[in-house]
């Protein structure tokens, strides 16, 4: 699929066997996820940290593969914690299922994810959301894809966009993903 080492990055709690990013690991061995401190009591920081030790560590240019709270890390990082050598080595970011800080779904136990950085990602991306997403509005997501540079796809009704959605191994999800991939930057 892609020539480029995947990072996965899962939101909050982590993500389960049905879950898309659990089917994609699965069916593609250059796929790795990126173990975070705590699934259950997230701290940005640490997030933020475990990602850029992630990045520097792989062989060659990475494309991240994230949902929800992992889609806030990857702003984050990008815009306050990434090193140079870090930020040369992503081709590309899919983000999934963007949530909100101040929504009211927002994990209470997840810490120092708000406000969102709204500064433009300097690598190539993709939000993907969906129309009832308990966890992040339309408007939201708009809102920081236009912000972050990204190409916008909105999917339907698949609620927060994970294992309950109903996405199997989620094809549409691997074309964006490859897509990013493939060099240059196509946001826009």
């Amino acid at each position: 699929m892609l020539e480029q080492q995947v990072l996965v990055l899962p939101g909050y709690m982590n993500s389960d066997a049905g879950h898309w990013q659990t089917r994609w690991e699965s069916l593609h061995p250059t796929f790795a996820r990126v173990r975070m401190p705590d699934w259950d009591h997230p701290v940005r920081d640490a997030w933020c940290r475990t990602l850029d030790a992630a990045v520097r560590a792989a062989h060659g240019p990475v494309v991240l593969a994230a949902h929800s709270l992992g889609c806030l890390t990857v702003a984050f990082w990008a815009a306050q914690f990434a090193s140079a050598e870090g930020l040369s080595k992503v081709a590309g970011a899919l983000l999934v299922a963007v949530p909100d800080p101040d929504g009211a779904g927002f994990p209470q136990d997840a810490s120092g994810f708000g406000p969102v950085p709204l500064t433009a990602l300097p690598f190539a991306s993709i939000v993907v959301a969906s129309t009832d997403d308990p966890y992040g509005s339309v408007p939201f997501s708009q809102r920081c894809a236009a912000a972050w540079g990204s190409r916008w796809h909105e999917i339907g009704a698949r609620g927060h966009i994970n294992a309950d959605s109903g996405l199997g191994d989620w094809e549409q999800g691997q074309h964006w993903l490859a897509s990013l991939g493939q060099g240059g930057r196509s946001n826009g």
